[in-house]
């Protein structure tokens, strides 16, 4: 296998992704190919740690009535399923890995420290981030961004249920133009919904480039190696 074009990477897999065609709930198929994907990424030298998404299980903005900061950590907790289940995955096929968590749940991960992340992330474990930021009003996508930022990632892969970034929604309209490069003020400009406004933001502010793709273990592997798949963002 070729030379990685990334030494340190943070993969952001959303929950409607390990869903499948499900659509709800986890495809243990879906995971086990992320797992796959994962560990031939480390047998090829790249630090890889994972921030997952909830959507799959809840989705907050969705849970009309409900207070906002209630639907939050529910969805929060949501993501901490999906980070347990691919850390099981992973571990099946005799992979080191640690669940951090930005709530304290003790019997079942550790609490969020950047250092030993770090640290984990230099002894060739895998990093699984969940329960988002630990405050409301924050997506799975600030997330990514900040945790990013904080583990020193050179890029943030963005593995999600469609191929690339559109400018609407490509299932919907059969006329939806395809990118395969955009700047961060563009995605903004654009309201195109790569990433929250904020998430944007802090990438910009750090220069921590995306790339946005379909999830699948060729895609991921390719966008390591440095080809072209989906949607870059500068």
């Amino acid at each position: 296998m070729e030379n990685p074009a990334y030494k340190r990477v943070l993969l952001k897999l959303s929950g409607e992704a390990l869903a499948g065609e499900r659509g709800f709930g986890i495809d243990n198929d879906v995971v086990y190919d992320i797992a796959i994907a994962i560990k031939k990424l480390q047998e090829i030298g790249v630090q890889v740690a994972v921030v997952v998404g909830g959507g799959n299980f809840w989705r907050g903005r969705s849970s009309e009535g409900m207070d906002r900061t209630t639907a939050d950590y529910i969805g929060m907790m949501a993501t901490v399923m999906n980070a347990m289940a691919l850390q099981d995955a992973l571990e099946n096929i005799e992979v080191p890995t640690r669940v951090q968590t930005a709530i304290e749940m003790r019997q079942v991960a550790e609490p969020y420290i950047r250092r030993r992340a770090v640290r984990h992330l230099e002894k060739g474990r895998v990093v699984i981030f969940g329960a988002g930021t630990g405050n409301p009003y924050f997506t799975t996508d600030t997330t990514a961004a900040l945790r990013a930022a904080e583990m020193e990632a050179e890029v943030i892969l963005l593995a999600k249920n469609v191929d690339a970034v559109y400018d609407k929604d490509p299932k919907i309209h059969s006329d939806a133009i395809k990118f395969t490069e955009l700047t961060y003020m563009e995605v903004i400009q654009r309201e195109l919904r790569v990433m929250d406004t904020t998430a944007t933001s802090l990438c910009m502010d750090n220069k921590i480039p995306l790339m946005v793709f379909e999830l699948t273990t060729d895609n991921i592997i390719k966008a390591v190696l440095g080809e072209n798949v989906g949607t870059s963002v500068k």
